[in-house]
């Protein structure tokens, strides 16, 4: 059964296919594997809204199951920036790098405990004729003054995980899809992918 990640970041595909692979039998699409296909604005207001969208329209499109998120750091001293436009913080074309460097020159005054932030992802399910299911997902942490490690991507360098004493692009691979906001958004998912893979097999051949 075909199932699409409705996104071109390699990162996040990656990190969709890790996490997916503990139910197997779905065959992962993602947006790369349809060039043609052009996602829409992202004009909702709140993450989930984001999510839905883009999972409606790309359902509809493309007529096959999609699975779609949106997600960002959200950070409260800033009253809640970058929030939904994470992606774009620094301009609409931001690097990822250019938004960090705006993020840390916005919080150059602010000190601890207001260095706190939290990743929040919501993730959209839908078929052809609408949105199945969303979930939320939230990871906290605190802002560094100062990027340290050199994997991930976003805002990962800048965010230290509470508890682990590492940011994300400090953890390996394994350990961050086991404990980050995707995961635990995608974690709530997971019964009901694995209920629609129940009922298609359950279908005559």
């Amino acid at each position: 059964m075909e199932l699409v990640i409705a996104s071109n970041n390699v990162h996040k595909i990656r990190e969709f296919r890790a996490i997916l692979k503990k139910i197997g039998k779905f065959d992962l699409l993602s947006l790369l594997d349809f060039p043609g296909y052009a996602p829409p604005h992202e004009s909702g207001v709140t993450f989930e809204e984001n999510a839905i969208l883009k999972a409606q329209q790309a359902a509809k499109i493309l007529n096959l199951l999609v699975i779609a998120d949106d997600s960002g750091l959200v950070i409260p001293a800033l009253n809640g920036a970058p929030g939904i436009r994470s992606r774009r913080y620094a301009s609409e074309n931001a690097t990822d790098k250019e938004n960090r460097q705006k993020l840390l020159k916005e919080m150059a005054h602010i000190q601890e405990p207001n260095r706190q932030g939290y990743f929040e992802c919501w993730i959209a399910l839908a078929s052809p004729s609408g949105v199945i299911k969303t979930a939320k997902g939230v990871s906290e942490g605190t802002i560094l003054e100062k990027e340290r490690g050199g994997l991930g991507f976003g805002y990962d360098s800048l965010f230290i995980k509470h508890e682990y004493g590492k940011t994300f692009a400090e953890l390996d691979e394994a350990t961050k899809n086991r404990i980050s906001h995707r995961r635990k958004a995608l974690d709530r998912l997971l019964p009901t992918l694995e209920s629609i893979l129940q009922a298609a097999n359950a279908l005559p051949s």
